[in-house]
């Protein structure tokens, strides 16, 4: 059995962030999937909202956030994340990163972007690679520190809790099983000062602008252990995904929109005019059910974003690894507007937490996408995520070195080893690619945009069969990661398919057609999900 004083599941910006901060406090392991690289954060193209111009202001940004909310941030955590957000940037540079900057009389100043939802230009960014800089960035300074280890290819299977192990004393969580999927063994490890950082849950929608690793583990393995679930129904849907018959899940950044580029339809109009005053910059629900209901009014496969009024010369400059993919499928956005379509792109809701990143069950912190501190509300603002990753992570050290000193009594619990029981060897991984492939195409088709009682229903009733089979094959196999991340799939697609069904309302992200206006007498509160 491994012990250590910290334990972060997840390599993102919060993961990663968290890690370093700790390691001033104690031995860290961070637990990640696969690659140290391989997280949400390292596809995140637009960048990070924060206020760092005379002419923008807190409260502007407070406002902004609120607003994209739809009545449903916690106005305390959103002050919080955006005071404390310019100190958390300057953390980052002085790791290194440089964000974009431009000159102006004379004199270098952040050459800061906009997006749907803001007021004032306050995204920094790095061209249109900002999350892979600063996932390069933090990973650099791990390296250099030797308090911390990095167990790529780790698998969290489930969190060992004293509930679970049968004390009668408060619940708390322990430690956690690790799957190493080098040897296929499951290895105990144990702390009393977990935190999961392990993204959102994209995959669990056919088209996503996610990586493979978004499986809802964190959410999944929390509602297991007892944890606290909010406002899973509030899932955003990305505009602007290009569509390609070749391109896989590759997101075209908002931050093309914020530089002039208008969503246009198949006849070439400029159809935003009609739905928002803000047209193409408007919140990004408000965009994707637009595009959704233009594609569905007009029989065509896709929208268009046309920014080829701009000069070459600045396209290829601010948006390089777009205008080089595109180019790769045969489309030059100089010259031709680029087919876009929406795709799930964040998990709005989570593990409910406070603005520290504290959770229900003592023991356990979740931070960044994984959680639901009150920062989105029904819908994220664009480019608030890296932002609240940062200012939760830093706030999450500070909290658990504060509260839960490594003395805490519960080392004492003794922590069994995983037992496997009688299983074999997967024989049949169709039945795990059949069943993964059915949750994303109903979560697709009945859970998506534009929803109904009758889909949300019919989702529910077919998932709770799919996890009865997805239960019995994890009994009777041994545990794999393809298996495991089935598990949780299922197990999230459910608490979203929950959600949905008990608001009777529609609110940012959750549209229902049975049910098509806003409800603040009984719905002007999270949802909240529990086992216990």
């Amino acid at each position: 059995m491994r012990e250590y004083d910290f334990v972060v599941v997840g390599s993102g910006i919060a993961g990663l962030s968290f890690a370093l901060k700790a390691a001033k406090h104690g031995s860290v392991a961070v637990i990640t999937k696969r690659k140290g690289d391989d997280s949400n954060t390292a596809w995140a193209q637009g960048g990070i909202a924060c206020v760092t111009s005379s002419e923008d202001s807190f409260d502007l940004h407070l406002r902004d956030t609120v607003e994209a909310g739809a009545g449903l941030c916690d106005e305390a955590t959103v002050r919080t994340i955006v005071t404390e957000g310019p100190e958390r940037i300057r953390e980052l540079t002085e790791f290194g990163l440089l964000f974009d900057e431009r000159e102006v009389a004379g004199q270098r100043e952040p050459d800061l972007g906009r997006e749907g939802g803001h007021s004032k230009r306050r995204v920094l960014h790095v061209q249109d690679v900002t999350g892979l800089e600063i996932e390069k960035t933090l990973l650099r300074e791990l390296e250099r520190c030797a308090q911390v280890e990095l167990l790529e290819n780790h698998m969290a299977v489930d969190l060992i809790t004293a509930g679970k192990l049968g004390f009668a004393a408060e619940d708390r969580c322990l430690g956690v099983y690790v799957l190493d999927d080098r040897t296929s063994e499951v290895e105990t490890i144990r702390t009393d000062r977990l935190v999961l950082a392990t993204g959102g849950c994209g995959k669990v929608y056919l088209y996503t602008t996610n990586p493979d690793i978004a499986t809802g583990d964190g959410v999944a393995m929390a509602w297991r252990a007892g944890a606290t679930i909010a406002n899973m129904e509030f899932i955003q849907f990305h505009p602007t995904c290009l569509f390609h018959a070749e391109a896989k899940s590759f997101l075209i950044s908002e931050a093309v929109r914020g530089e002039g580029g208008i969503l246009r339809n198949s006849r070439g109009e400029n159809f935003m005019r009609r739905y928002h005053p803000q047209q193409s910059l408007a919140p990004r629900d408000i965009v994707a059910r637009a595009i959704d209901a233009e594609i569905k009014r007009s029989g065509a496969k896709c929208v268009y974003l046309d920014i080829t009024h701009k000069p070459p010369e600045f396209l290829r400059e601010r948006f390089p690894h777009i205008f080089e993919t595109c180019l790769r499928f045969g489309i030059d956005m100089t010259k031709q507007p680029i087919p876009v379509v929406p795709a799930a792109h964040y998990q709005c809701g989570g593990i409910k937490t406070d603005v520290n990143g504290a959770t229900s069950l003592p023991g356990l912190y979740a931070i960044g996408e994984v959680g639901c501190t009150g920062l989105h509300g029904a819908n994220r603002l664009a480019s608030n995520s890296l932002l609240e990753g940062l200012v939760v992570a830093h706030r999450a050290c500070e909290a658990l070195v504060r509260e839960q000193p490594p003395t805490h009594p519960a080392r004492v619990i003794p922590l069994p080893e995983w037992q496997p029981g009688d299983v074999q060897d997967v024989d049949e991984l169709v039945v795990i690619y059949h069943n993964w492939g059915e949750i994303r195409r109903l979560m697709w088709d009945y859970v998506g945009i534009v929803r109904t009682a009758k889909r949300l229903q019919r989702a529910s009733a077919r998932l709770r069969n799919l996890q009865r089979e997805i239960r019995e094959f994890y009994w009777n196999f041994r545990v794999t990661v393809d298996l495991l991340e089935l598990r949780n799939l299922a197990t999230v697609a459910a608490l979203i398919v929950d959600s949905a069904l008990s608001r009777k309302e529609s609110r940012g992200l959750h549209f229902t057609l049975d049910h098509p206006e806003v409800e603040d007498r009984h719905f002007k509160r999270d949802t909240l999900l529990s086992r216990t």
